[in-house]
């Protein structure tokens, strides 16, 4: 199968080298260093699918150019913040292919399809940790299985076909109620900020107890605004609608056994989160598609969700400044913006 992969990220990556090592035909669209460093060198990955070294993946910076022929599946793994000029620069190529959006917040799948309006989009929530800091490698911390879907009901004929023939190379699983289970992802997300600010690991963060209490209150927030929104969360990672309705009513300090529990899931070796991994690239954040979705959802049903609120205040004032913050002065930033001791 021709396999087309727009995006190198740690995600984008991660799948182009499971796919190579399964034999298809892989096409990565990439830019800059990690363009040249695949060129040159492969792709190398390394973690928790086990290490090899790619010698011969195709690797374009476009598309339209060297790369003749059409694609059976394009995996569009681009950030959400860069989902327009994506399509812009290649749409052209990939309209009437079957389009898997590997994407964190909730507006990807509508995005791509309203772009593409003869292609079948295909949803994606990936639970897979990543970390990409260097042009030509990707270390997987924590392997996992990547959720597909579209829509709130079962999963349709399209869905269940691409799970047929990528699902083992991918660990795909398709799900009903997707729609659900992206706000459910909404609020695993929640995990990206705090290191974001601070440059710490999500765990360093998880364990200190100001910090938990920030990032428990950001999650009951995201939580909230779904159910005033009318959203019946979907299943995903052991936690689903009944669970998380539990959660938003529980006081903050019992609340803190959520973090606790990811933290625990992603064992000892540090994850800095896909949201720092981008500031120290040097490159622009989806914060406003994480945390700020939240705030925006919270203001659709006429309510606010402050925490949220300064903690994309915060990431954008790093991604500035280059400076994180300590964690005693999240915590000062937190409380003066929220009103809150």
């Amino acid at each position: 199968m021709r396999v087309a992969v727009i995006g190198a990220g740690a995600l984008g990556s991660t799948f182009a080298a499971l796919l190579d090592r399964a034999g298809h035909d892989v096409v990565l669209v990439a830019r800059g260093a990690q363009l040249a460093a695949v060129r040159e060198h492969g792709l190398r990955l390394s973690g928790g699918f086990g290490d090899w070294h790619t010698t011969r993946l195709v690797a374009v910076d476009r598309l339209d150019q060297g790369v003749t022929g059409a694609v059976d599946v394009v995996l569009f793994a681009v950030k959400a913040q860069d989902t327009s000029a994506a399509l812009d620069e290649h749409g052209s190529s990939i309209a009437g292919a079957r389009v898997l959006v590997i994407q964190n917040g909730l507006d990807g799948v509508d995005a791509v399809s309203g772009a593409l309006p003869d292609s079948s989009c295909i949803g994606a929530l990936s639970i897979v940790a990543a970390s990409y800091l260097e042009p030509g490698s990707v270390t997987v911390t924590t392997p996992a299985t990547t959720y597909i879907g579209r829509g709130t009901g079962a999963p349709d004929a399209d869905v269940r076909r691409l799970e047929a023939e990528l699902g083992t190379v991918l660990r795909l699983a398709a799900i009903g109620n997707f729609v659900g289970a992206q706000w459910t992802k909404l609020l695993v997300n929640q995990l990206n900020a705090l290191p974001a600010i601070t440059g710490l690991s999500v765990q360093t963060v998880i364990a200190d107890r100001a910090l938990r209490r920030i990032m428990t209150r950001s999650m009951r927030e995201t939580v909230r605004a779904g159910m005033a929104a009318g959203i019946r969360f979907g299943s995903l990672q052991g936690l689903g609608n009944r669970r998380l309705r539990f959660f938003a009513a529980l006081p903050v300090g019992l609340g803190q056994a959520l973090p606790l529990l990811f933290a625990a899931r992603m064992g000892a070796v540090p994850n800095p989160g896909s949201t720092l991994q981008s500031i120290r690239r040097g490159q622009r954040t989806e914060i406003d598609f994480l945390n700020g979705a939240v705030v925006r959802q919270a203001r659709a049903v006429g309510r606010r969700a402050p925490v949220n609120e300064i903690l994309t205040e915060l990431v954008h004032r790093v991604e500035e400044s280059g400076n994180f913050l300590t964690p005693d002065d999240v915590v000062r930033e937190v409380r003066a913006g929220t009103g809150s001791r």
